[in-house]
């Protein structure tokens, strides 16, 4: 027995059909669907229209519509077969609506609407932790992996705010391949190079050093806002497929809003003990109205409790 076609011989039909639920789509992913649109009778039909639409619960989406151009005719047993691609960016119920609109024969218009529904879910869950040293805010991103497969992470940046900076804080893998006992944990610092963050909960740590610039007197209103910027997460899956979300805007610590401003503006590079030097002090009104009058108080004994003598001279300015 000869078959027909080179497919009957694996045991497939000549179509693909996808089935009415399909599982899930992750969010951040694009979702791709193959479409075929095939003639089953004996005889051509004429001006097809073919549209595509997918239904969410807060919007509908034309795909693809070619109601202005219609398909002047399809032959008996032929197809159009064409591709849509969608970024998912919600989540929830999805629908896929097919329609065709075509002329038999007869003349008659003819509908055939197809449904296909799906689920989109999140790939990821982020938990993030901010805390301040001195001058510093330090950002720690926990992300975890809420597939059933690996997810390989292409990058994750953090997108700041103004006047932000952020710096990335890595481990620094060993590219010398060691021997011995030392093999297995060159391997472990290997896989964390491969930024792989496996499947059914596997969670991966980041660091991120944020620093502000010092704030001029003209910057009085940007202290206090505590707006640090947005998480920027891009993946592949185990197939090569592409993702990419962005957290909402991350917020720190608010930082108080002072009205006056003490810093060091001269310092000898050399002190002797027990001998005078000379401090240069700038003070700074950063509220926006008069303040004054103005005292500068400083304490007159050390940590240590002994008595010490300061003196205290300069000018007023407005």
């Amino acid at each position: 027995i000869l078959p027909q076609e080179p497919m009957d011989a694996m045991g497939l039909s000549r179509q693909l059909v996808l089935p009415q639920t399909f599982g899930s789509i992750y969010l951040g992913e694009t979702f791709c669907s193959y479409i075929s649109v095939g003639n089953h009778t004996n005889h051509d039909v004429r001006d097809v229209i073919i549209k595509a639409e997918l239904q969410t619960e807060r919007q509908r989406i034309i795909l693809s519509n070619n109601s202005k151009s219609p398909i002047e005719s399809i032959r008996a047993t032929g197809q159009f077969d064409f591709i849509i691609e969608h970024d998912i960016k919600e989540l929830g119920g999805h629908t896929l609506v097919c329609m065709a609109v075509y002329t038999d024969p007869d003349g008659d218009r003819k509908y055939l609407p197809q449904y296909f529904k799906f689920t989109t879910s999140n790939p990821v869950s982020v938990r993030t932790k901010v805390f301040d040293l001195y001058d510093t805010t330090f950002l720690e991103a926990c992300i975890e992996n809420q597939t059933k497969s690996h997810l390989f992470m292409d990058q994750v940046r953090f997108d700041t705010a103004p006047p932000w900076s952020v710096t990335t804080l890595e481990n620094v893998v060993n590219q010398m391949v060691p021997s011995g006992k030392k093999m297995e944990l060159y391997y472990q610092q290997l896989c964390l190079s491969l930024k792989l963050i496996n499947g059914n909960g596997g969670a991966r740590h980041y660091l991120f050093q944020l620093k502000r610039p010092p704030l001029e007197s003209s910057d009085v209103k940007l202290e206090g806002a505590n707006a640090l910027g947005k998480l920027e997460i891009l993946w592949r899956t185990t197939l090569g497929e592409t993702g990419r979300l962005q957290t909402q805007q991350i917020n720190g610590s608010p930082t108080p809003k002072k009205p006056l401003d003490v810093k060091m503006t001269n310092l000898p590079q050399r002190i002797l003990i027990e001998r005078p030097f000379l401090v240069r002090m700038e003070v700074t009104n950063r509220s926006e109205q008069f303040t004054g009058p103005l005292r500068v108080v400083m304490s007159e004994t050390d940590d240590n409790g002994t008595p010490r003598t300061v003196l205290m001279n300069g000018l007023l300015a407005w």
